[in-house]
């Protein structure tokens, strides 16, 4: 079996809809409006590190706050009543609120995410970042907030924005929402995460060491070779064999603790 032929097995296994309940894309899934699952999409994506059940644990109670029109919540500025505790890991409740004043800004400017990417003419992850980082700047006293836009778009891998990206656009029906209209799935790149990264490494798909924005474009550009015309439902491959072959370490090394 080539590297392809691997590839499109465990993408089809894992691209199922048994994948959304367990996993963060569980959340946007809930929405209609497409305010309400770009806002939802985004926060839930910028914790999207570290102990999966974690994540969905934190991802639960974080929404919880926000109610069933997260776009009537944020226009309606009821993030200021939030206060200091954590949400999840080095994200806390006024880290939440930096990057919701930035989103009733930048809903005050644009229609919607959506509608901005499309007035781009070429969008990518950066120009949304950078528009995005640019109104909750402007909206929090001209003050960076580092847990929720990364101060150096050259090198960052961006992981966190392509992971929402690959939601709003993949649009295959199985589990991404497929909403926006203004990208492709083929102008996609890869949400490089630990996971993803060692198991791409390990098949021979990426040779840069580093998880930065070079070896995002290395392992895209070979991804979008197999399938330019959906190169990220290969996360899913990538991600899940890495999930998969982690979990059964851990299961290993426990056995070997009671042997």
């Amino acid at each position: 079996m080539d590297i392809k032929e691997y590839l499109d097995r465990h993408a089809e296994r894992i691209n199922s809809p048994s994948f959304i309940d367990d996993d963060p894309v569980r959340f946007p899934h809930r929405y209609k409006d497409l305010k309400d699952i770009e806002i939802v999409s985004f926060l839930v994506a910028n914790i999207a590190w570290g102990n999966r059940k974690m994540i969905l644990r934190d991802a639960e109670r974080m929404l919880a706050k926000l109610g069933d029109r997260p776009y009537g919540y944020v226009m309606a500025e009821e993030y200021e009543r939030l206060g200091t505790a954590n949400v999840h890991r080095t994200f806390f409740e006024h880290d939440m609120a930096y990057m919701l004043r930035g989103f009733r800004r930048f809903y005050s400017l644009y229609e919607s995410m959506d509608g901005y990417m499309a007035s781009c003419g070429n969008p990518s992850p950066h120009k949304l970042v950078e528009v995005l980082r640019r109104t909750a700047f402007e909206a929090n006293g001209d003050r960076y907030d580092v847990r929720c836009y990364s101060t150096d778009l050259r090198n960052t891998a961006l992981k966190r924005v392509n992971l929402a990206l690959r939601w709003l656009v993949r649009n295959d029906g199985i589990v991404d929402l497929g909403v926006w209209k203004s990208m492709t799935p083929g102008q996609l790149f890869i949400p490089l995460d630990v996971h993803v990264g060692n198991t791409a490494r390990e098949l021979g798909l990426l040779s840069r060491k580093s998880n930065d924005w070079k070896a995002v474009e290395e392992l895209t550009a070979k991804l979008r070779e197999f399938n330019p015309e959906d190169p990220i439902i290969y996360d899913f491959a990538l991600f899940g064999v890495g999930i998969e072959r982690s979990n059964n370490k851990k299961q290993q090394n426990e056995t070997d603790i009671y042997i």
